[in-house]
């Protein structure tokens, strides 16, 4: 499989050459960590199979957010963790994007304007749905920001995991929202303008956004989700995390370019599309996200100061829930079962030989991070 390690090997040189000066440190940290990505610049493991004696070295993974190798464990540590937190409820997926007229002027303020752009979608759920013609409560909302889109060009746009329902203002009752609706789009994209607008005006007023931004109307989203929180979240993990580009969908490599695959929007359909060495690398460091950050953020019933008072909305769900024909969980598994994280089992695999199929690997010493050599 080709990595995107492999496409910063054939053409980050080139690209920092060129645009050494002007590089944002972020970009920098990102192309040198992938760089890095479990090579022996970072030190790793050393391995012994125990039949067939084969050794193998496990080298360190960078970590960094925006590295496709490493976002797969960190997704399912993230998943594992909200596990203990859903609310046994209805949810609602809600997409907020902002025209192309704001694009520019993001990119250029990213740590001002995405947090922006969260607060403003979150704030606006919120308010809509305290109206008592909708849920009449204070309702959850987990905020995830993305800005590429198949082909990596610039769309940022932020998606929202929302509770169907909501807490009264004393913590005392839950208020379901309706089956299938949630509120009403056009209100709540003029409400989000709104509030972005002004939340821009008042942090940065020095800024100059062309009036069509505030005039023509906004792209809002909003689809009902009733399989259970468990399926919910699961389905919104592949956001949360998600990068701008997987390995598994660079498909080929040469020295003039990268042909990569994506999703038509309207057709579905998988096709393909060649970028040159220099273009990938600039639609790729787009999406990388300054230092601090934080891509995921959390309002109203979700807010870490409102932990008591989803503690009593869950309390609330679980009394007012029908009990369950099915066989409980703990008479079908066993508590280690119930809250092994997803990455144990293929931890187990992983350390099985690969050459013989038979043998486990154990570990047999340790790989310092390689030094660069003295004069």
């Amino acid at each position: 499989m080709i990595t995107l390690g492999d496409v910063f090997r054939r053409f980050a040189g080139d690209y920092v050459s060129m645009h050494g000066a002007s590089l944002l440190p972020s970009h920098a940290r990102a192309i040198g960590d992938i760089l890095a990505c479990r090579t022996e610049a970072l030190g790793g493991h050393r391995w012994r199979c125990t039949r067939c004696g084969v050794e193998v070295n496990s080298y360190h993974s960078c970590k960094n957010r925006s590295c496709p190798t490493c976002h797969r464990d960190e997704t399912e540590r993230w998943l594992a963790a909200r596990k203990t937190e859903l609310l046994p409820c209805p949810y609602f997926h809600v997409t907020v994007t902002v025209p192309a007229e704001l694009r520019d002027v993001l990119r250029a303020t990213q740590k001002d304007g995405y947090a922006a752009l969260m607060r403003a979608a979150a704030q606006s759920i919120i308010e809509l749905a305290r109206d008592k013609r909708y849920a009449g409560g204070t309702v959850g909302v987990m905020a995830v920001l993305h800005t590429w889109t198949g082909q990596l060009v610039y769309h940022p746009h932020v998606h929202c995991l929302v509770t169907g329902g909501g807490v009264s203002a004393d913590g005392q009752s839950w208020f379901p929202a309706r089956p299938c609706y949630l509120v009403p789009t056009k209100a709540l994209a003029k409400l989000v303008r709104g509030k972005l607008r002004a939340a821009l005006t008042k942090r940065r007023p020095d800024l100059v956004i062309p009036e069509a931004a505030w005039s023509k109307p906004w792209v809002v989203h909003c689809t009902s989700w009733s399989d259970g929180a468990e399926a919910v979240l699961e389905y919104v993990a592949r956001y949360v995390h998600r990068i701008a580009i997987t390995n598994n969908r660079i498909v080929d490599l040469d020295d003039a370019g990268v042909t990569i695959r994506h999703k038509e929007r309207t057709s579905g359909r998988w096709v393909h599309t060649r970028l040159s060495g220099h273009e990938f690398m600039r639609r790729f460091l787009q999406h990388v996200l300054p230092k601090g950050l934080h891509k995921i953020r959390y309002f109203g019933l979700w807010h870490p100061s409102q932990r008591e008072q989803t503690a009593r909305a869950r309390l609330l769900l679980q009394l007012d829930r029908p009990a369950d024909p099915g066989v409980p969980a703990s008479a079908s598994e066993s508590p280690d079962d119930a809250t092994r994280s997803p990455a144990s089992g293929s931890t187990e695999a992983a350390r099985i030989c690969a050459s013989c199929k038979e043998g486990r690997l154990v570990e047999i010493g340790r790989l310092y991070p390689k030094q660069a050599s003295g004069p």
